[in-house]
């Protein structure tokens, strides 16, 4: 039997058996068929969206993805569901011949394959197709042609119907008498006018028939020239351009007018004009110029938009705001000029809630000309047309930079002074455990000779001493532990740190320091302390250029004013020095500049940094009555500005230490007030092992109770600030009345000592920090008992 086929195409046969692609092959290709194959459904779907066949001939069982699924997936794809496809299977089923053909299918061929079969079906759907896509082409060019034709009809018809309402709306413009119409010779004589002009002059039509109405008459003398201009464009053209002037009414008043003109014959000679009265708009346009001279006059940005964030209305005070003078942003992307890419979706909500409610008000990152960022408190009006459609956006913008740095100085001071206290309680807690433990490891040195338990005691009594220095430096961030205040020169003290970092970081970092050559002032503080302060912000700038940079620290005088002081609320007004440790490294982002100075905040990796250092840094400088700001941009640097109080001190004093050896007691009664037992118990351990006799209480109501029994034979009170029921404060309070000659040692674990001077009386010999060892304590026990 003998197959024709209908034009060279392409056929997509999909199997995963070779013989079966290798005997279609054959047979297809023999009968003048383009053959393409494919052994898997992903294949063929790819295949039939990259070059779509005229048909598919396909497997139904294959692995993977079978025939029925590779079907679906291509009758869902727009680029090949009008692909005719035949299923080729062994499936006797008619449920499955059924699924089949909902999926899309046009037919099934029934395995072994019949090759006249196969010939006849495919011939029969390709000539089906063939046919369909001919009709189809023959249906859509018929719709065309009747299209084309009922265009064309409406068209004529359009035209026609505008004709008529030109006219239409000609007579009613003339009738309407809103806008004055006038039919004129060139010479000057008005012929013919409608009531709206007559109104607008001051005449009536009596002398309008007279001929004694001339518009050349009518017209002020500096006009006259404008009416020759428009007459030499009128001549040849036919039209003149609408222009504006004035007329004399009857009464002698004038009125502004625009007018325009076009000649009503070939012979030239006759006009009609079209006068629209201006006298409305005038006084509309002088009251918008001095609402507009009112808008220069505020401080706020006021702008107007139109719906293509074109901008179209800029007033003074955002030229001096942004830095733009009017002419230069007019027509411009507002995007564009006022904020960055990375910004911009903080607009998106701005857009949603302008068109929900027409208005919107929140606050904006912006730039400025020079690229300075700026916080403004922005609003949004939606402003409609006279068919109340969206026309425009009026925004008024309020600079709030300060305000908001102000605010975050505030917040940020706010949560330090959260952590300082939460962070005092915890030092508290701790010095109080690290007390018993310190001075128990330095008794038991004494009762354990042998070398390995000397090496544990030794072990012991350096990690408490780690954690007591922890438990300081918590206590410099939380309250500012107060050292000994000297006269310091600040050029000594920086030349000191340069000389150390020289040394000691990598040649890859360039050290600099910048100082005036004379009249800096001088400072009052602790020079330790201040010395710890400038060498944690120069490791943090090392640690800051892994790959090297350069290191300045630099020094000036600066006198913080009242405008200062109000912006930053940390600053008092009067004499400062701020020493500068700048770097040239990473940077910090903004995202975390803020907590920079929070304890156990750290960037660094685990190991390598405590996140006390900043925490403690800030401590110290609050204690001397100081601040600190950073100035950071991410992969340009860092600046910490530290500013001091300036003092005119010159004087400078050295400390110098003690190293007198300890005395034993000799049997005086030391009396222990703690509410901690484990502290109680080791300190008169302690104290009984050096030879003094010891009386213990837990809270203020039994010292109380004690001392008024062994008044006479107690030498010195050691006495806890903090316990339960009465705490140290009261409880000295009371055993000065008892007794005004009373020695008392202060002890605690918060409190610092400048702080325990100010509240209690001359019965405070000295203070005791926690945790303290048995050297201090038995050396300040000393110091007291020699006090008369």
């Amino acid at each position: 039997m003998n197959f024709n086929t209908i034009e060279k195409t392409v056929i997509l046969v999909v199997d995963d058996t070779p013989i079966n692609l290798e005997v279609l092959l054959d047979l297809l290709e023999e009968s003048d068929f383009k053959v393409v194959v494919a052994e898997d459904g992903e294949s063929a779907m790819e295949m039939a969206e990259y070059a779509p066949p005229s048909l598919i001939l396909l497997d139904v069982l294959m692995p993977g993805i079978d025939g029925f699924e590779t079907c679906r997936r291509l009758k869902a794809n727009s680029a090949t569901q009008d692909i005719p496809v035949i299923f080729m299977t062994a499936l006797t089923e008619k449920v499955d011949k059924v699924k089949g053909l909902n999926l899309g299918a046009v037919d099934y061929i029934t395995k072994p394959l019949e090759h006249e079969e196969v010939l006849a079906r495919v011939n029969i759907h390709l000539r089906l197709r063939h046919l369909t896509k001919r009709l189809t082409e023959q249906n859509e060019r018929l719709q065309q042609e009747i299209s084309e034709r009922k265009r064309a009809q409406e068209e004529r018809e359009q035209a026609f119907t505008a004709l008529r309402q030109s006219e239409a709306r000609f007579r009613r413009l003339v009738e309407s008498n809103i806008i004055g119409i006038i039919c004129t010779d060139l010479n000057g004589t008005i012929t013919d006018a409608n009531d709206a002009f007559l109104q607008m002059v001051g005449y009536d039509r009596v002398e309008l028939l007279k001929g004694d109405l001339r518009w050349d008459e009518m017209t002020p003398l500096e006009y006259r020239g404008l009416d020759e201009r428009a007459i030499t464009e009128l001549i040849p053209s036919g039209v003149c351009t609408p222009y504006e002037k004035e007329f004399i009414r009857s009464d002698g008043t004038r009125v502004p007018i625009m007018i325009g003109g076009a000649l009503l014959e070939e012979s030239q000679q006759s006009a009609v004009g079209f006068v629209l009265d201006l006298s409305d708009r005038k006084i509309a346009e002088q009251k918008i110029r001095e609402q507009a001279a009112l808008l220069d006059i505020t401080t706020d940005a006021i702008l107007v938009q139109d719906l293509n964030k074109q901008i179209r209305f800029w007033n003074e005070g955002a030229e001096r705001l942004y830095g733009w003078k009017a002419p230069e942003v007019m027509g411009k992307d507002i995007h564009e000029l006022l904020y960055r890419r990375e910004t911009l979706d903080q607009l998106e909500q701005s857009w949603k809630s302008l068109a929900e409610c027409g208005s919107w008000q929140s606050e904006l990152y912006q730039f400025t000309k020079e690229g300075k960022e700026i916080i403004v408190a922005s609003r949004w009006t939606l402003v409609r047309d006279e068919n109340g459609q969206p026309k425009s956006i009026l925004t008024v913008n309020t600079d709030i930079t300060e305000k908001k740095q102000l605010e975050a100085q505030f917040l940020r001071t706010q949560r330090m002074e959260s952590l300082g206290t939460l962070a005092s309680g915890i030092a508290h807690d701790l010095n109080n455990a690290l007390t018993p433990m310190m001075m128990a490891a330095q008794l038991l040195e004494s009762k354990l000779p042998d070398k390995q338990s000397q090496q544990w005691l030794s072990i012991l009594e350096t990690n408490v001493k780690r954690a007591a220095d922890l438990v300081k430096q918590v206590l410099l961030f939380s309250r500012g532990v107060a050292g000994k205040h000297i006269p310091l020169e600040v050029a000594y003290l920086i030349k000191e740190i340069e000389k150390i970092v020289q040394q000691t970081f990598s040649r890859a970092i360039k050290i600099r320091s910048e100082l005036p050559t004379q009249n800096l002032w001088m400072i009052s503080g602790d020079l330790t302390q201040l010395h710890q302060v400038l060498m944690n912000l120069c490791v943090n700038a090392r640690d800051a250029m892994p790959d090297g940079g350069t290191l300045q620290i630099s020094a000036r005088n600066f006198w913080v004013d009242a405008h200062y002081a109000q912006m930053n609320i940390e600053a008092k007004v009067g004499p400062y020095i701020v020493i500068t440790v700048s770097d040239t490294g990473m940077g910090i982002s903004k995202e975390i500049i803020d907590r920079v100075f929070e304890p156990f905040f750290t960037t660094k990796e685990l190991g390598k940094g405590t996140g006390l250092g900043l925490s403690t840094a800030i401590g110290i400088i609050k204690s001397h009555g100081g601040f600190v700001q950073v100035l950071s941009k991410v992969g340009q640097g860092t600046q910490f500005q530290v500013y001091l109080p300036a003092t005119p001190t010159t004087k400078i004093d050295c400390p110098s230490d003690n190293h007198d050896e300890l005395p034993r007691g000799h049997g005086e009664l030391i009396f222990v007030v703690d509410d901690e037992d484990s502290i109680r118990n080791i300190t008169k351990t302690l104290l009984e092992t050096y030879g003094y006799q010891v009386l213990v209480a837990g809270d203020g109501i039994e010292a109380i109770a004690l001392y008024t029994q062994h008044q006479d034979k107690i030498s010195v009170v050691l006495m806890d600030m903090m316990m339960p029921n009465i705490d140290g404060p009261t409880t000295i309070g009371i055993l000065q009345k008892l007794n005004p000659q009373v020695k008392i040692i202060a002890i605690s674990g918060l409190v610092s000592n400048h702080k325990i001077g100010q509240f209690l009386g001359n019965s405070v010999k000295t203070f005791l920090p926690k945790p303290y060892t048995s050297d201090e304590l038995l050396r300040n026990l000393q110091l007291v008992l020699s006090i008369d």
